[in-house]
Parts: C-alpha cells; sequence; structure tokens
C-alpha cells in the first residue's frame, strides 16, 4: 500500500470513532451534546466550516422518532449512543431507512440500565454500542488488506500513458473502484433493511 493511501486509512480509523468509554456518564444539555460530538469527531469534517451536529438536527432527530425526547431536557447515554450510530448511518442511509433500523433499538434496548431486573440473554445499548465499536475496530484490517487490493489493481490500469494524465487515470480508477465497492455495500443495505421490515410495511398498506 502507497504511504498515501496507508495514512488516509490510519487517519480515518484513528479519528472516526467514538470509544465507550469516552461516552460521558452523565446527562447533558443539549449545548454539551453538540460540544461533546464536535470535539470528538471534528477531525473527521471534511471543511473547517463543516457541523458535526447542531441542535437543528438533534431537535429534527427528535421530530422525526429517530431519537426518543431528552429527559427533562438533558440527554442521557443511551442518547447519545443513538445520536452515533445516526451519525453515521445518515452518511449512506436514506431517514426513512434510519427510523425503521433505529425504532427497535429505541422500543427493545433504549433506557435498560437496570442489570440485576433484566434476563441473562438480554442486553442493553452499552454492550450494543460496545460489542458493535470493537466489531468494527477489529474490521479495520480485514478493510485495509482489501483497499490495498483495489490500489494495486488500479496502479496497473493505463501503464502506457505517463505524466500526469495517466497518473489522473490510476488516481480515477482507483476512486471509480472504491465508488463500486460503495454502491454494492449500500445495495445490500438497502435489501437488507427491505427484508427486515418488508412484511411489516405490506401490514400497514393493508390497515
Amino acid at each position: 500500500m502507497s504511504k498515501e493511501s496507508k495514512d488516509w486509512l490510519e487517519t480515518a480509523a484513528r479519528l472516526s470513532y467514538i470509544k465507550p468509554e469516552d461516552i460521558p456518564e452523565i446527562d447533558l444539555y443539549m449545548d454539551q451534546v453538540t460540544t461533546f460530538m464536535e470535539a470528538q469527531l471534528s477531525a473527521t469534517k471534511r471543511t473547517p466550516d463543516d457541523k458535526i451536529m447542531t441542535k437543528t438536527m438533534i431537535n429534527n432527530y427528535t421530530k422525526n422518532k429517530l431519537l426518543p425526547p431528552p429527559l427533562k431536557k438533558k440527554y442521557t447515554k443511551d442518547h447519545m449512543y443513538m445520536l452515533i450510530f445516526i451519525y453515521y448511518f445518515k452518511n449512506i442511509m436514506s431517514i426513512a431507512d434510519i427510523q425503521k433500523l433505529i425504532r427497535p433499538l429505541t422500543e427493545n434496548f433504549f433506557g435498560k440500565k437496570d442489570k440485576e431486573e433484566m434476563p441473562e440473554q438480554s442486553c442493553d445499548l452499552d454492550k450494543i454500542y460496545e460489542t458493535v465499536f470493537h466489531m468494527e475496530h477489529d474490521y479495520y484490517y480485514k478493510m485495509k488488506e482489501n483497499i490495498e487490493s483495489s490500489k494495486e489493481q488500479a496502479e496497473h490500469t493505463f501503464e502506457e500513458i505517463e505524466g500526469e494524465d495517466g497518473e489522473f487515470l490510476r488516481k480515477f480508477s482507483y476512486i471509480s473502484l472504491l465508488c463500486y465497492d460503495i454502491y454494492i455495500r449500500k445495495q445490500m443495505i438497502e435489501t437488507m433493511v427491505d427484508e427486515m421490515f418488508g412484511q411489516e410495511e405490506e401490514n400497514k398498506k393493508k390497515k
């Protein structure tokens, strides 16, 4: 893998996650929520003017039933988990699909903090977020291999073309491969969401 690609990937891996232990245990007001998200994820912004999460965004998530309303104007640790999931999902998925995927989390796991009263086979958002975080962190190494393979494949295109034109076309090929990978995965996500919630939509239409 070229140093350029390696730097991109390592930077993304280092900056794109909020560790479970870094999420505040205390409830936060809206301003504290946006400040926390900005501090944790600001390095992932494309330009300095980009916003990670604003008050308007959070209010809209609540209005569209992606996020449970705050408790006495404060957001719990479970709210923070949900906001982080939404932050990543919204770059790939439609709001409608996020609503479908998030609703079971809200209905079945949000606010379940009393471990003593929970059945052994149950879990809460603490466990869900920590499990997903570690799974994604470990997946980095497999993703690195896949990106390295794509880079090597692209570097062997347009070898007969020299100079800036050749360099541009090889980078264009690399970007095209990465985009195709994202496109296929996005199609898979949409198909899975449709399969998971398709019957539910059919039942709504019949009513």
